[in-house]
């Protein structure tokens, strides 16, 4: 296994490969879509770019491997330009394989760690089978996805024994909007973002854990300022999230907040300057 892993993991590569100088001022009637879809108690995040460029973070637990690729279908995907697995646990990759059988994929990241489960090894195969090689995901990498829209990987800073901590943050800036996915990093890595320097301000943060005590630490969420909140979370989840200590803080800091569990998959669109938020119900 730990063979297997060394062979796709390249660790410090940036995204030489994908166009972008810089981003530029947005233009007029151009949009970024970002999808939260439903996948149960997981995380799925696709996002479609003014120019069409496509980056999928994450892809929902084993049993949604088709539900993912009905929503590729559904939102017109042929072809994926980054692909983001934030940490190894089932309920955020488990659905990645089948993707990645079923669409061309022109690179992918992972933070360096491994699994030895199923799961994680058949994900791996999937990307030999595609002739990938992973690249590693981890705090200062920055790209442009396009010309417009930029990428920073604000997490992981370190290593940490706990996976979640693991999680790759990714930043998503266009114009003067701003997205924070956090995958499951909890406070142990969000106190090593706050001390690292970085611009945490975004206008929607993904909350981290699905609504975990262990994630959206007070400081943490001062210093994000979002306007926006999304749960990625399941009906009836054995977990108890999202928990309540953490939706009376995002309420007290006037955060509105959207859930899949409630609201189904959440559309954020923005043109750069505003965002239009649209729930499946």
């Amino acid at each position: 296994m730990l063979a297997a892993i060394s062979m796709f993991i390249v660790a410090g590569c940036s995204l030489g490969d994908l166009p972008g100088a810089g981003t530029t001022d947005p233009v007029d009637g151009q949009k970024l879509n970002v999808y939260f879809l439903d996948v149960g108690q997981g995380a799925s995040q696709l996002l479609v770019t003014p120019s069409g460029k496509t980056m999928l973070i994450d892809a929902g637990n084993n049993d949604k491997e088709q539900v993912m690729l009905d929503y590729m279908k559904t939102y017109h995907i042929e072809k994926l330009d980054v692909v983001v697995g934030t940490h190894p646990d089932a309920d955020h990759i488990g659905g990645l394989d089948k993707v990645i059988d079923h669409l061309p994929v022109s690179a992918i990241y992972m933070p360096k760690v491994q699994s030895n489960t199923k799961t994680f090894e058949s994900l791996l195969q999937s990307i030999k089978n595609k002739g990938l090689k992973v690249k590693t995901a981890r705090a200062g990498l920055s790209f442009d996805l396009d010309d417009q829209v930029h990428v920073d990987m604000l997490a992981p800073n370190g290593t940490y024994e706990n996976t979640n901590n693991m999680s790759a943050v990714v930043k998503v800036t266009y114009g003067h909007t701003s997205f924070l996915l956090t995958g499951d990093a909890e406070s142990e890595s969000e106190k090593d973002m706050l001390a690292s320097g970085a611009d945490l301000h975004a206008d929607v943060l993904l909350v981290g854990h699905h609504g975990s005590n262990s994630s959206t630490t007070l400081k943490f969420l001062k210093q994000v300022q979002p306007k926006y909140a999304v749960i990625q979370v399941g009906k009836g989840n054995t977990y108890g999230h999202p928990k309540s200590a953490v939706l009376n803080r995002l309420q007290k800091q006037g955060v509105e907040v959207y859930r899949n569990d409630l609201q189904g998959t959440i559309t954020i669109t923005s043109d750069g300057k505003s965002l239009h938020i649209v729930t499946e119900r």
